[in-house]
This record gives structure tokens, C-alpha cells and sequence, in this order.
């Protein structure tokens, strides 16, 4: 079993790149199932996410294959439109291949998806926009059954803006008859980066960003070349590192308009962040101050993914930190590890509360979920001794290499094969 070892204690200074956006290469790899040519990924992160995208497009009669930090993609001789229940419970975004198997071949078949375990996450979202669009979906002992060779189009408007469905329309709007219009989409980065990789396919896309999103599909898929944007969550696990640990980082490949929200409280807890195009320099010097409330809301608001990391840079900050968890109902999983290490931190219903400590100890932490095990290492930056992290497949989902990136950035990091 492996286990990262984190020395805390000691000033950040360094310097490294941030890798591409997982949640905007799941969905684009699903949406290579569009089209019959080779569609190129450029900037795709190599994450255990990444790797099951691909074995599902193996599966399903894809070519996948790495060629440094760019991935090759063929879809031209699909085989299956069926994904077995030992893929699918891998991941949450596997779901995204119901709206991109349906557009392509007019049927799909799966089973509920996997996934961290963050409280109530239904796909009926996902059913709901499906069905508005035409396809036929039925769901029985936990596999969706969809039948989408007679979509006609039409339009859909989200109770939500949630993210997946969202993207399970766009992919599905792809293989409609006529055009599809979707009100109150999610409007994250990610869904814009779709958008673009289905213009680059062929389609006309409106609306990227604003309240109602349009798409007509194209009668056939061109090859694509397209590059990833920036990891946005990884850039702020990152500056809610240094604010942990105190010093200066740079961090390049950083699209910062997307960090706003994260970027003011932590301005607020005293850091100083220091945009020049894609490089944010980041900088802790003196003591940190509790930047109050904050609450997690769709994009542009303070994101979900965010907030646990947060909570951990803010443990010895001077005051109470307080976090408002308003997208998922079990998000405060991690927060008894973080305890482990002497943090002071109350539950309230919906909101964390983390009142500032003068010190923290190392200890032994197990990650419970991908963002919730990335907090655990921010906030042993700060702690005396060594700590140490266990269930890493977690990290390894959304980080390429997070010992890697944090001994760039000057922590004392390792990530080791344990012997007990």
C-alpha cells in the first residue's frame, strides 16, 4: 500500500506547472465517441480518471494512445454501446458516455455510475434532459437503458445547473435531428471547454456561459485537435497550500479569471496573489487571518471542490473560518482526519467552522475522497513532524503527481510503499 509522508513546518518556495483540467478531459473523452475521426487532446492530464475514460473507450472499440502530455483518440470503429458495471463504478463521469453512446449509435446501456462518496448525487437530472430531447430512458436494477435514434431536439431547462447533466445534453444534443436549447446550463470552465470541442467537431454552439445554451449538431464529426484548459482545482489546491504553509510559490499554465472566487478569501487570510497572463504568484509571509464566511455555489461562486481545502489552509489562522456547503450533502467526510492533526473544527447543519490553532502535530490521515485527501496534504504543511496520508488512489484521481508538484513547489514530500 502506498502512502505519501509530508514533513510540515517549513516555508514554500518554488515553482511548478499546472496540469490540464480533469473535469474538462472526462467529458471531452466521452465526447470523442461523436465522431468517426481521430480526435488529439493536448495538455490531458495522466490521472487514474484519464486511464478509465480510456479503458471504456477501449472497450468500446476505440484506439487510445499517449504521446507525452497529448493523447490520440480514435472512435471511428465502435463496437459496443454497453459499458459492463466493473467500468462504470469507477468513476463518477462514466455516466457521460449515455449522452455521447446515445448520439452516436442510438442506444446505450449501463449501470450507475461510481464515484466519491459525497452524499445524494441521483442522475435524474441527466434522464430528465434526455428524455426532453427525445430519447427514450428506463432504468431497471440500477442499469439505464436509452434509446436515442429518434431524438428530435427540442429544449430543456435544468431546476439546476449542475455540471453533468449539462454535459450529458450537450453530448446528446449531438445526435438530434434539430436543434437544442438548454436554459439554466451549468456555466463552470469545463462546460465552456466542451462547447468548444463541439464546435471544433462541427456543431454551432451558443450561448457558452449565459442562461440558455443552443446547439445544432453537424450532419457529420471533422477530426479535432484540441488543447485541455488549466486544472482550476488544482491551481487552488496549490495556493491554499502556501497559505498554509507560508512563503512563495509560482504556479504556470493558470487561467486565474477562473480562480476569483478563490483567490478573494484567501487575499483576505492575508496571502498576496499577483496575476501576469497565465503566471499567479502567490506569496504567505505573515500571520494568517480568518477570511470569515464563505459559501459554495455553481460556478462562479466559491466551488464545491474547493472548500475542504480551504478549511485546511485556515486551520491556525487568527479568528473562525466558516464554510457553507450548499452543493453536496456529505462534503465534511474529511474533516475528523483533519482533527487528527489538533484542528479545532465544528459542524453546524450545512456549515464547517474552523477556529485557529497556535499548532499543529503530524499525524496519520486516510483520504475519504479525491479533494477531501488533497485538503489532508495542505494541511500538513503546516503541522510539526511528519504526516502521513493513506488511500492515495483518491489523490491519484485528480492529481498527476501531487508529491511531484509539492517538492517543486519546496515542500518535503514523498509518496512511499508502507511496510506495515
Amino acid at each position: 500500500m502506498e502512502q505519501l509522508s509530508l514533513y510540515g513546518g517549513y516555508a514554500l518556495s518554488g515553482e511548478t506547472t499546472v496540469q490540464g483540467a480533469k473535469n474538462s478531459a472526462l467529458p471531452i473523452l466521452a465526447a470523442t465517441v461523436l465522431s468517426g475521426e481521430e480526435c488529439i487532446l493536448e495538455n490531458c492530464p495522466h490521472l487514474s480518471d484519464v486511464e478509465t475514460a480510456c479503458e471504456i473507450l477501449r472497450y468500446l472499440g476505440a484506439q487510445c494512445t499517449w504521446e507525452g502530455e497529448t493523447l490520440f483518440v480514435c472512435c471511428k470503429d465502435l463496437r459496443e454501446n454497453t459499458i459492463p458495471q466493473a467500468l462504470m463504478q469507477k468513476m463518477r463521469s462514466s455516466i457521460l458516455f449515455l449522452g455521447a453512446l446515445c448520439a452516436r449509435t442510438g442506444r446505450a446501456e449501463l449501470s450507475m455510475p461510481g464515484g466519491c462518496q459525497l452524499g445524494d448525487r441521483p442522475i435524474d437530472l441527466h434522464i430528465d434532459a434526455l428524455r426532453a430531447l427525445g430519447a427514450v430512458v428506463e432504468t431497471s436494477d440500477a442499469i439505464v437503458y436509452c434509446q436515442g435514434g429518434d431524438m428530435g431536439g427540442g429544449s430543456y431547462r435544468f431546476p439546476f445547473p449542475s455540471v453533468g447533466a449539462t454535459e450529458n445534453a450537450m453530448l446528446a444534443a449531438m445526435g438530434c435531428k434539430g436543434p437544442v436549447s438548454l436554459e439554466n446550463p451549468a456555466k463552470e470552465p469545463e462546460i465552456s471547454d466542451l462547447g468548444v470541442f463541439l464546435q471544433q467537431l462541427g456543431a454551432t454552439v451558443g450561448g457558452i456561459g449565459t442562461e440558455v445554451m443552443t446547439i445544432l449538431p453537424p450532419q457529420a464529426c471533422k477530426p479535432v485537435r484540441h488543447r485541455i484548459i488549466p486544472d482550476r482545482i488544482a491551481a487552488a489546491t496549490y495556493l491554499c497550500a502556501v497559505a498554509s504553509a507560508g512563503g512563495k510559490i509560482v504556479l504556470q499554465n493558470v487561467d486565474a479569471s477562473q480562480l476569483t472566487a478563490v483567490i478573494a478569501p484567501l487575499r483576505r487570510a492575508g496571502c498576496k496573489i499577483r496575476i501576469r497572463g497565465d503566471t499567479l504568484t502567490a506569496a504567505r509571509t505573515g500571520a494568517l487571518a480568518a477570511p470569515g464566511m464563505v459559501a459554495t455555489a455553481p460556478y462562479p461562486g466559491f466551488p464545491t471542490d474547493a472548500q475542504t481545502m480551504l478549511l485546511a489552509a485556515m486551520l491556525r489562522a487568527d479568528g473562525i473560518t466558516g464554510v457553507q456547503e450548499r452543493i453536496f450533502s456529505d462534503r465534511f467526510r474529511q474533516l475528523p482526519q483533519l482533527q487528527k492533526l489538533g484542528a479545532e473544527i465544528t459542524i453546524v447543519a450545512d456549515t464547517a467552522y474552523v477556529t485557529g490553532v497556535r499548532r499543529l502535530y503530524g499525524a496519520q490521515m486516510r483520504a475519504t475522497d479525491l479533494r477531501g485527501g488533497a485538503a489532508l496534504a495542505v494541511a500538513a504543511l503546516a503541522a510539526e513532524g511528519e504526516s502521513i496520508i493513506t488511500a492515495l488512489d483518491h489523490l491519484d484521481r485528480g492529481y498527476e503527481h501531487i508529491e511531484r508538484d509539492l517538492c517543486n513547489l519546496g515542500a518535503k514530500a514523498e509518496r512511499k510503499i508502507s511496510t506495515r
